[in-house]
């Protein structure tokens, strides 16, 4: 029997994996390929980023209201899905920052939190794992425990050693880290608006860019080409109604604009097991000669 290749993404709360990789997973899933997102909380500390959903009867129950969001972009994209059950740690805020909430994600010990995920690891069999970089791609604590819990499981879930409980070893072959948020991609898109005479959103963000934040292009080993599913991808993103504002500048840019600026959705490659050479445009490559098609 032929085997599929399978991709597994790993995020930190419900819509994230909607705004980090969605159209490299939808062109996958339309190939025929096997995808699971993995969710490491259930968002229900995040704030309501949709003045249209800031409503109390979705602010009473916002747990579930998260949950029917996450199926149905789930379903847009075509992919599968698994909660690991941690809480939302919430985004601390003020100066100093207040202590996280007990028992929330960011606190869990890793020896509580990665073996759920080495478990998704060995029964869904990814032969590609995404996950965040160190920072988390940006500094929540969710984000950055999600880094450290998917490292920990892309290591552990191959060792028979490590985790017996849960379930016979499966070695992925890669892990990428996902790079959706780099200067150089808004700087493209900003110039692009201006220069067909529109508004750009993006000014005021380019103008206050940290000097010592710098950017992400040059750890870029992988550009994964998926212009023809931005539209599923945006579909996935206005399922998260809650925290996604149709009038916010997640939309400001016209898809004709973003399929000639920047048609791709970019990657690190920071592990493989097998031969890869770099720059990539796929995210199995080196795979197939590894894998019975």
């Amino acid at each position: 029997m032929s085997e599929k290749l399978r991709l597994m993404a790993v995020h930190a709360h419900p819509d994230d994996e909607s705004s980090k990789g969605a159209a490299t997973m939808a062109k996958y899933v339309a190939a025929g390929h096997e995808v699971m997102v993995v969710t490491c909380t259930g968002g229900e500390r995040g704030d309501i980023l949709n003045p249209a959903m800031d409503r109390p009867e979705v602010v009473a129950d916002i747990p579930a209201v998260r949950r029917q969001e996450m199926a149905k972009a789930a379903e847009i994209l075509g992919v599968a899905h698994r909660w690991l059950g941690f809480v939302d740690s919430g985004l601390p805020e003020g100066d100093p920052k207040p202590p996280l909430p007990d028992g929330c994600f960011a606190l869990v010990p890793l020896e509580e939190s990665v073996p759920p995920l080495v478990r998704a690891i060995r029964e869904f069999k990814p032969h590609v794992v995404l996950t965040y970089d160190e920072n988390g791609g940006y500094p929540h604590p969710d984000h950055i425990r999600c880094h450290e819990v998917s490292m920990a499981a892309f290591d552990a879930a191959g060792d028979p050693d490590l985790h017996p409980a849960e379930g016979e070893p499966w070695t992925p072959l890669k892990l990428y880290y996902m790079h959706g948020f780099s200067r150089a991609r808004l700087v493209a898109m900003h110039e692009a608006l201006l220069a067909a005479g529109l508004e750009s959103p993006y000014e005021e963000w380019l103008a206050n860019w940290p000097a010592d934040r710098g950017d992400n292009a040059h750890r870029i080993t992988t550009r994964i080409e998926c212009a023809d599913h931005f539209e599923t991808r945006d579909a996935a993103l206005l399922a998260h109604a809650t925290q996604i504002d149709p009038n916010s500048r997640w939309f400001a840019v016209p898809l004709d604009i973003q399929r000639s600026v920047w048609p791709y959705e970019d990657y690190e490659l920071v592990r493989s097991l097998v031969d890869s050479t770099l720059p990539e445009d796929d995210l199995f490559s080196g795979i197939s000669e590894k894998v019975t098609l």
